[in-house]
């Protein structure tokens, strides 16, 4: 349990909404920021103003999966107002206060360097990444299937990466009938690629594999599809780019060339919110109570 246990809760999605129901039963106080259009209740939560928080009294606070942005603004699904992370704010918080996010980016690399304090990204624990992988696998068939107008059986799908989404995505596709071929750098990557009796092929060697794609499934979060890549490609294929942004496609020139690309991130948070959030709550949850159970004893 959390009981006496002050977690700020600042914005997010519908995926916040599962841990914030899960944090409440576990008996922590939660204080909620960017809330206010929120229509449910939560009973020992209250919706709470930027302004108006004692960062001195709190022990956790949980930033949206994307974090913030570039400029330290939260996503802010249930407010209109706007919410802004501080490196002021992050250093008033007691020593002991630990943060949560999904993803990093350089805004708050930049200030977690500077304050001595802990930033926890959830997408980096494999148990996270790899349930979150599920609901995105079913996003992307569902993206496959409303943008083609030839079945995923029988076609030529292309997944670029074998991380733990690009595996899940490149299992899933070859178990609807597709041919799938999966490009990769590491050499025990292309081994895992053969084992999984799918084609393998050096990511060298991108452009020359997508003569004959009608689907690519990109997961690397870097410049990979470029327009030489691009250039290769049928005019019907449909490029997926699961990447976080701004992803690893030249979308202008798949733009210029007819090539229908889509970014696609947060795709769990689009399709399955529900099950989405139960995954970062369950997570949050043990997580947060071994940093509470650990304070404790050192207390003792």
């Amino acid at each position: 349990m959390l009981t006496g246990m002050q977690i700020a809760v600042i914005g997010g999605d519908a995926r916040q909404l599962e841990v914030v129901r899960k944090l409440t039963e576990l008996d922590a106080k939660l204080l909620l920021v960017g809330f206010e259009q929120l229509d449910h209740a939560f009973t020992g939560a209250v919706k709470e103003k930027m302004e108006d928080i004692n960062f001195k009294e709190i022990d956790s606070v949980i930033l949206p999966v994307r974090g913030t942005d570039s400029d330290g603004k939260v996503e802010t699904i249930f407010s209109s107002e706007e919410v802004v992370l501080t490196e002021e704010m992050i250093k008033k918080t007691p020593e002991h206060c630990t943060f949560y996010a999904g993803i990093s980016n350089d805004y708050l690399d930049g200030i977690f360097k500077k304050v001595d304090r802990k930033l926890v990204l959830l997408f980096e624990r494999d148990d996270v990444a790899i349930y979150n992988s599920i609901p995105t696998v079913e996003g992307t068939i569902m993206m496959a299937i409303q943008h083609t107008d030839f079945t995923i059986h029988g076609s030529n799908v292309a997944v670029i990466g074998l991380g733990r989404v690009g595996m899940s995505v490149a299992r899933s596709f070859h178990a609807l009938g597709a041919k799938v071929k999966v490009g990769a750098r590491k050499s025990e990557d292309i081994a895992r690629i053969s084992e999984m009796a799918l084609a393998p092929f050096h990511l060298n060697d991108l452009a020359a594999e997508m003569k004959n794609v009608d689907i690519c499934i990109n997961t690397i979060p870097f410049p990979i599809i470029t327009a030489q890549v691009i250039a290769k490609m049928p005019v019907h294929t449909l490029i997926i780019d699961l990447a976080s942004k701004p992803g690893g496609t030249d979308f202008r020139y798949a733009e210029k060339r007819g090539i229908k690309a889509l970014l696609a991130p947060s795709l769990p948070g689009i399709v399955a919110p529900k099950t989405a959030g139960q995954i970062l709550a369950n997570a949050l949850g043990l997580l947060i109570q071994g940093e509470f159970t650990k304070r404790k004893g050192k207390k003792i």
